[in-house]
């Protein structure tokens, strides 16, 4: 599992760095070890004490109200949220589905342009265990089933199609993000840190 972090904070624990090398699939432990890993990560912790703080602000989703107390449900139900996802996409559909949570670079043997469309592509796209390539359904699906959960909790003004459909937009924007994140900063490393990126495990 890569244990590097992209600027030195941010966890990169699901991306193979270089995918010209076999790696074999993950175990079923080792992807719920990685949704465990992602959820309680100082950084993702970090993130939702942030995006609860940004929610606080006009009483934003989910609305809880003001003040202290409702800062501290907005923590709660962001922690929830965040950790719902991991848990049923790296780690209950990954495994039913037989399908691999990790992001695997397309390294800088290829253009910039392909390297772009690569990693957005791989929101929707997800290696097998057994070989291939499939639709993404563990991730997709994982996204909208936290969504789902969280309805149970969210209080009744956010509990809507609408911020729902906003909510897995968001998700997947920032799965996009995160991608292109991970496949462009071992370059960065090189170019600007001299620094030869770590080959990740499985």
């Amino acid at each position: 599992m890569n244990k590097d972090r992209i600027l030195g904070v941010i966890p990169d624990y699901q991306t193979v760095r270089d995918s010209t090398v076999p790696v074999p699939p993950l175990t079923p432990g080792q992807k719920w070890d990685l949704a465990w890993k992602e959820t309680v990560d100082p950084f993702n912790i970090a993130s939702v004490f942030l995006v609860a703080g940004y929610s606080q602000i006009d009483n934003q989703t989910p609305k809880y109200g003001e003040g202290g107390a409702a800062y501290g449900k907005r923590v709660g139900a962001a922690f929830v949220d965040f950790g719902s996802q991991n848990f049923f996409s790296a780690g209950l559909l990954a495994n039913l589905l037989h399908q691999d949570p990790r992001y695997f670079r397309k390294g800088p043997q290829a253009s910039f342009m392909k390297r772009v469309g690569y990693s957005i592509s791989r929101v929707v796209v997800t290696p097998r265990d057994s070989g291939g390539e499939t639709f993404n359904s563990s991730g997709i699906f994982g996204m909208m089933m936290g969504i789902a959960a969280s309805n149970l909790y969210y209080p009744r003004a956010s509990v809507k199609l609408s911020v729902s459909a906003q909510r897995l937009d968001t998700s997947l924007f920032g799965s996009a993000i995160g991608n292109l994140m991970s496949e462009f900063w071992p370059d960065a490393q090189q170019k600007f840190f001299h620094k030869k990126p770590k080959q990740a495990g499985p």
